[in-house]
């Protein structure tokens, strides 16, 4: 990314991508219908952080997967991963369009009393629909090939991940410590500060809960029970433990390029 191009992009992107993530349907709808020099540039930037989540012409859509279900099945069965992405995510996508729906008609029609219950669900179903977006796009192996998948990263994004967690070891072993300890149902993220220019660890309850703003998710665990249930049943921490070996830190690395240049 060129200097301009990450100063337009970090200036459009002031704001929580998690607990705020459906905001990113407006600004990538926004910048697409924007005439203006750059637009296009702009949109493909924003929609880059989260593959597949909009369409061209910036409707809500589920991700195509750049591998089959079975491709990461030593970590995750492949029956799994058909449920989570073709049901579960697909339902995020659901909720967040019709939540949409619904205050775009409260707006025509003047009637608010249910647009604090709407407003919840774009929270709850966009940033589940744009967590799972980044899920998808940090596993797997690289496109035709089976490779690709666990290791450790290396140039600019290592030597970040050194500074500000101190090893590779210690960022991961951090990572797994608040995957495993999250309340419930949520994820456990890895993320890029805007404001601070640096990598950050925190939860998140459900998709949208305790993440703090300004942050963008650099990779992320999804340790809500249909991600891992049927071959880990109620053992999160196996899940955790054997999820690192299903990284693929080439895609991570671009995205890691995309907001630290």
């Amino acid at each position: 990314m060129t200097d301009l191009n990450r100063r337009d992009f970090l200036a459009a992107t002031s704001l929580g991508f998690v607990g705020g993530a459906a905001a990113l349907g407006g600004l990538t709808q926004s910048a697409q219908a924007g005439s203006h020099g750059g637009s296009d540039t702009h949109h493909a930037a924003l929609a880059a952080l989260f593959p597949g989540s909009v369409n061209s012409d910036g409707e809500y859509t589920l991700p195509e997967l750049p591998y089959s279900y079975d491709a990461v099945s030593d970590v995750i069965d492949e029956q799994t991963m058909m449920l989570h992405h073709s049901r579960h995510h697909q339902g995020y996508v659901n909720g967040l369009i019709a939540a949409e729906s619904a205050l775009a008609d409260a707006r025509e029609s003047g009637n608010f009393s249910l647009a604090d219950y709407h407003t919840g669900k774009t929270a709850f179903h966009g940033a589940g629909h744009f967590l799972h977006c980044v899920f998808w796009d940090c596993i797997g192996p690289d496109e035709g090939s089976g490779d690709g998948m666990g290791g450790e990263p290396d140039g600019k994004l290592a030597e970040m991940i050194e500074r500000d967690f101190g090893s590779f070891k210690k960022m991961l072993d951090q990572f797994a410590a608040v995957s495993r300890t999250v309340e419930g149902s949520g994820w456990g993220i890895v993320a890029y500060s805007l404001a601070a220019g640096k990598l950050v660890i925190h939860q998140a309850q459900n998709h949208e809960l305790n993440a703090p703003w300004a942050t963008v998710p650099l990779f992320c665990n999804d340790v809500w029970e249909h991600a891992y249930y049927l071959k880990y049943q109620n053992n999160r921490a196996a899940y955790v433990e054997a999820f690192p070996k299903i990284l693929n830190w080439k895609r991570i690395a671009k995205r890691f390029e995309m907001l630290a240049g």
